[in-house]
């Protein structure tokens, strides 16, 4: 009965001496093992199995045998075969009086039960689309970094993504390729990474990256724009190509929270305000945010109002003929007058409004309000504006552009619609439907951001349009790299010209982009090359009298979008914190105001707030005013600022006598060398008169 019991596998036994020496096995368990049973007997226990217990249950059987215990349920598997079978062992140690003489235990083949158990495991862990750890796994590895690390004082950052156009995919190809999409999402992801680090995906087309011991914001930046170049790369899909970006936000522990709640809110808040500055964009996180996250969801709820009280206005962007410099049409830009604010410019307005409910709302707004200036305008120029896609496809929309037409007394062919490929994501009756009767009233039609990943020949063959935007992008590139991207241009003013359409270009810079593009045969263009967006009376007297001509200028540079840095820091010297006032600021140093009496080569260390400490040297002086010259050079933070390498640890304020989290922003005194007023300690300089735009 014992030898048929052990045939079935229904049971198996074994048997150990004293010195954990197999002197038994049932010889079905050496066969499922696929190891000869010969070779088994006589060898320890311990050497034959190794554990097969999971990630952070793993035990020792030798540790187990050792203790002379009681011991069940212990899964194994062959040690020389990592793939075998896996075994539920039991054992009872054996005594003679009491002598220890070994151990008699059972056996049973769990390999079925134990795979679906790890898979069951795996699931509840890990990403079932991309194999990436999955939010609760993400949650529980940084939680557990983070608290070992605030006992070790060690640095951990953490990095929000976020998909850029993900939704277009999913709404025009279907959902398969959108799954297919994240998966080489997750494939390019781990390759571009090449430090030890923790990435997972949240759910939708959010992802999250942990990387250890990992402060210095010049590799944190190199890593993020790695991530943000290697995924607006083009992706192959079976149902067609798709092109993609992405949106970084950057925490760091401890010096952006300690908790795993601080660490991701920040780092959330930091790839909130990527976003909202352009997408395709990383941020680091800053005290700032928070503030500019509320103001801005302020502005968000309060567009509807802006409308109503007519504090929207719109500035007007030169379309030139490039072969004889001759304004054609005007872009109208939409910005707003906010009572807070000031102006909020085209470009952060258009940030402001995608996404908004009241997006078509100002769309409609900005077409009567163009065609009403339009009106006044001489008539061979035309004015062009964008239509939002939730505009296009509203009830009513040529109803209402045949209003604006009438009421301002405008003749069709001077309003230009300029029509985002996005619209063909939609029913494709609808939108032939409304091409057509726009085509028919004698409206302009611009096929915008041709190029961009979604471009098809049917939309040329479908729409009745004059005019060929070429995507920003594409000519952006064509700059930095004139091969394939030239060659496409080339391509698109070829078959502009067979379908007897115009070509556009905008965001124009540099006179060698202008120059290619000219040789491409774009005929018109735009950009700060010409000229920045004016203001309507601008435009008014520049189309007064003859033909309004301007030429291509290198010497023309884009607005520099940055923070305001006339501000209060502090600088240190010796063991003296001085308030002073930064006026401006590059990479390489500083200008300051309000010391006097400051002697070249004098070192200071400068405070820029949230833990940024440069050291610096005095080049220059006069009077109140310094030039300062920076030890290590400040590094591009992601939105158009500046910010240091490297920021100083709160466990180092810590240490110094401040308990973590009651730390200001920006206040060092307690720091060694940085105390104000210490015993006998007499400051070196001294306080110069405000500046007159202060005082008042």
């Amino acid at each position: 009965m014992l030898d048929e019991l052990e045939r079935s596998g229904l049971g198996w036994f074994w048997a150990s001496d004293q010195t954990g020496k197999v002197t038994y096995l049932s010889a079905a368990i050496a066969e499922r093992l696929d190891l000869p049973l010969n070779d088994i007997i006589g060898q320890p226990l311990a050497s034959v199995f190794v554990s097969a217990e999971r990630e952070g249950r793993t035990k020792s059987l030798s540790l187990m045998l050792g203790a002379h215990k009681s011991f069940s349920g212990f899964a194994v598997r062959a040690e020389k075969r990592p793939d075998s079978a896996v075994l539920r062992l039991s054992g009872q140690p054996t005594f003679e009086g009491k002598t220890f003489i070994g151990f008699r235990g059972t056996g049973s083949d769990i390999t079925d039960e134990y795979h679906r158990e790890e898979e069951t495991e795996r699931l509840a862990k890990y990403d079932s689309l991309t194999g990436l750890s999955n939010r609760h796994r993400m949650k529980h590895q940084i939680e557990t970094t983070l608290t070992a690390f605030k006992a070790a004082k060690r640095n951990c950052a953490i990095l929000m993504l976020d998909l850029d156009k993900f939704k277009h995919v999913n709404d025009t190809l279907g959902h398969s390729a959108g799954d297919e999409l994240l998966r080489q999402v997750s494939d390019r992801l781990q390759r571009s990474i090449e430090v030890d680090c923790e990435i997972g995906r949240l759910g939708g087309d959010e992802f999250q990256i942990m990387i250890p011991d990992q402060d210095d914001r010049g590799v944190l930046s190199e890593i993020a724009m790695k991530i943000i170049t290697m995924l607006k790369q083009p992706y192959s899909l079976d149902e067609g190509r798709a092109i993609i970006g992405c949106s970084v936000g950057i925490a760091v522990a401890p010096h952006d929270g300690v908790t795993f709640d601080e660490i991701v809110r920040n780092a959330d808040l930091a790839l909130y305000a990527a976003k909202n500055g352009g997408r395709g964009q990383y941020r680091f996180f800053s005290g700032e945010l928070e503030n500019e996250a509320i103001f801005r969801r302020r502005l968000e709820e309060n567009l509807g109002q802006a409308v109503r009280d007519e504090q929207l206005f719109l500035k007007y962007e030169p379309m030139v003929d490039a072969a004889t410099e001759t304004v054609r049409a005007l872009e109208a830009h939409v910005c707003w007058n906010h009572e807070q604010r000031g102006e909020i410019d085209e470009i952060e307005f258009a940030s402001i409004l995608e996404g908004s409910s009241q997006v078509a709302e100002v769309g409609l707004w900005a077409i009567r309000e163009a065609c009403q200036q339009a009106s006044t305008w001489p008539d061979s120029i035309r004015v062009a504006v964008n239509v939002p896609v939730a505009l296009f496809t509203s009830d009513g929309f040529v109803d209402s552009v045949s209003e604006a037409l009438e009421e301002a007394d405008l003749p069709p062919h001077r309003l230009e619609l300029e029509i985002s490929e996005a619209v063909f994501f939609g029913d494709t009756d609808v939108v032939d439907r409304v091409l057509a009767l726009l085509f028919k009233q004698g409206i302009r039609l611009t096929l915008d951001e041709f190029g961009s990943g979604y471009s098809s020949l049917a939309y040329l063959r479908r729409a009745p349009f004059d005019t060929i935007k070429i995507d920003q992008k594409l000519v952006a590139e064509a700059e930095e790299h004139d091969g394939r991207e030239l060659g496409l241009i080339r391509a698109i003013v070829a078959l502009a010209g067979a379908l007897e359409m115009d070509t556009i270009a905008n965001g124009i810079e540099s006179v060698a982009l202008f120059d290619r593009l000219k040789a491409c045969g774009v005929k018109f263009m735009e950009g700060p090359i010409y000229s920045e967006p004016v203001n309507r009376d601008v435009v008014e007297t520049e189309l007064v009298g003859e033909a309004w001509k301007i030429a291509p200028s290198g010497d023309r540079t884009k607005r520099a979008r940055r923070r305001t840095v006339f501000r209060k820091i502090q600088v240190i010297h010796d063991d003296h914190s001085y308030e002073v006032t930064l006026r401006n600021l590059s990479k390489s140093g500083a200008l300051i105001q309000g010391l006097a009496n400051v002697p070249k080569g004098t070192q200071f260390v400068v405070d820029l707030g949230a833990g940024q400490l440069a050291v610096a040297t005095v080049i220059r002086t006069n009077g109140d005013i310094q030039g300062l010259e920076f030890e290590q050079s400040l590094i591009d933070d992601g939105s158009g600022g500046l910010c240091t390498r490297y920021r100083v640890s709160p466990y180092a304020l810590a240490s110094a006598g401040r308990p973590l989290e009651a730390l200001a922003q920006g206040d060092y005194k307690a720091m060694p060398g940085g105390g104000i007023g210490q015993s006998g300690s007499i400051p070196q300089f001294a306080y110069a008169p405000p500046p007159r735009n202060e005082a008042a």
